[in-house]
């Protein structure tokens, strides 16, 4: 990508979202943040991130906040519900990210979903399904969603999420019954490095620290270079 083009990213006030926009601005990047709520704006504008208002559910919110002077380059979104949401962005909030990007012309868009979405199914275990289960199948709409748009896409699923500093240990594969933990830190660094690579285009990835893995199964690790 170019200097003169921007990062948008949804889901930057807190959890992979909050640590993918540092990341990001340590590599000297420029990012627009669409924030729903001004509780962090400051925090985000302090580390030299651009902070537009604006809520996912909000088609129009999101085209007004994506007209900006240079191009947009790629999209980030790791946008995701509270239990506690009446209405989960999990579907509608990046069926709206990704028609907004369509019309604005943007080249890429980096979805953070799950383990357990989609084919991957077959990794996350019955007592993750039974709660987990209906966020799972609007994460998967989400996904599939992204792949009909026509838009160059990597889709990123990481495993159970924790919020220790980076290990530098996490890595991608397209296996989709590998399941384990990684650390949020690092699910940032492998996106930070998806933004780039031409490998990553139209991939699904799974996204595990290798020494976090549930079980010993041996699986083939995606080398984004």
């Amino acid at each position: 990508m170019t200097s003169a083009s921007y990062i948008f990213l949804a889901g930057a006030s807190r959890g992979v979202g909050r640590e993918i926009a540092q990341y990001l601005t340590a590599q000297q990047l420029k990012v627009k943040a669409l924030l729903r709520t001004a509780a962090v704006a400051s925090e985000l504008e302090t580390i030299g991130i651009e902070v537009v208002q604006g809520d996912a559910l909000n088609l129009g919110d999101i085209e007004r906040a994506m007209v900006t002077d240079e191009p947009i380059h790629t999209v980030i979104s790791t946008i995701g519900g509270l239990p506690s949401d009446v209405e989960r962005p999990d579907y509608p909030g990046n069926r709206n990210l990704i028609d907004a990007a369509v019309k604005a012309g943007v080249q890429k868009f980096i979805l953070v979903s799950s383990i357990g979405a989609g084919n991957s199914v077959v990794a996350a275990s019955p007592q993750v399904l039974e709660v987990l289960g209906k966020v799972l199948a609007e994460k998967d709409k989400a996904e599939q969603h992204l792949i009909a748009s026509g838009l160059t896409y990597t889709i990123i699923r990481p495993g159970g999420l924790k919020s220790e500093p980076a290990t530098g240990n996490g890595v991608l594969t397209e296996d989709p019954h590998i399941i384990g933990s990684i650390n949020r830190a690092d699910v940032a660094q492998l996106v930070g490095r998806c933004l780039n690579s031409q490998r990553a285009n139209n991939k699904i990835l799974s996204a595990v620290d290798r020494n976090m893995l549930f079980g010993q199964r041996e699986f083939a690790e995606f080398i984004l270079e």
